[in-house]
């Protein structure tokens, strides 16, 4: 049914749908991954579009920055659209020393400075894991083509700018967290919550450590992008 948030017709969405943050990106996973490609939803220009990639059936959407909005889509996929597997495909900054620009990290868990998962489970801790069917497959699909990937924890942190500084990467690294970025912890808590299967998959596209700062360029972030992608799309 149609909400507030996506406009799309009932069973618009395939039961598996890859969500990055930015919903250019996700036109621009359609367009170059998936084949009778349909857009679906286009509600505030947050794409989403249906398609098949080697004859099985796929969506991808965005769901814009930060847990607040990328749990309302997930929520609402899932309660009302019937959407099983989500995937977030997005991108990170490096915490562990031994990542660099281009690295592939997939979520095992994710820790987070937001209290929404807190509220779920009425205000005790909870544990955001990713779904272990998604998780091995991708492993998988990873090693058959040779790329290489680090599972672990993320941190998804509520703030891009954190007054708290650089040394708060010291805290995380010492934890044995990964990367940081912005939405898998929500994205975990809704499917837990709603019964889907969930995972978060991102490239390290930053790079801080002390004085040291590296940034992907547009043409790494792309290039990452379609290696990150084609892993996700042919481990399912």
């Amino acid at each position: 049914m149609v909400t507030p948030h996506i406009n799309a017709e009932d069973n618009a969405f395939a039961e598996t749908i890859l969500l990055p943050g930015d919903p250019l990106r996700a036109k621009f996973i359609a367009e170059n991954f998936l084949s009778d490609l349909k857009e679906v939803t286009n509600v505030r220009n947050m794409l989403g579009f249906t398609g098949n990639y080697k004859e099985k059936e796929i969506s991808v959407m965005g769901t814009g920055m930060g847990i607040p909005s990328a749990s309302i889509y997930a929520k609402e996929l899932i309660t009302e659209y019937n959407v099983k597997n989500l995937i977030r495909v997005g991108s990170s900054g490096a915490i562990a020393e031994n990542l660099e620009l281009g690295d592939i990290v997939v979520g095992i868990g994710a820790s987070t400075d937001s209290g929404v998962n807190r509220v779920r489970l009425d205000g005790d801790d909870f544990s955001a894991t990713a779904s272990w069917d998604l998780l091995h497959r991708f492993v998988h699909s990873a090693e058959k083509s040779n790329n290489k990937v680090h599972v672990g924890n993320l941190f998804s942190s509520d703030l891009f700018y954190d007054p708290r500084g650089l040394e708060r990467f010291d805290m995380l690294r010492s934890m044995g967290i990964l990367a940081v970025e912005m939405e898998a912890a929500g994205l975990y808590g809704v499917a837990a919550e709603y019964g889907a299967n969930s995972l978060a998959v991102v490239t390290v596209s930053d790079v801080i450590r002390g004085e040291e700062f590296k940034q992907m360029t547009s043409e790494e972030r792309e290039l990452g992008l379609k290696t990150m992608v084609e892993i996700t799309l042919d481990s399912l």
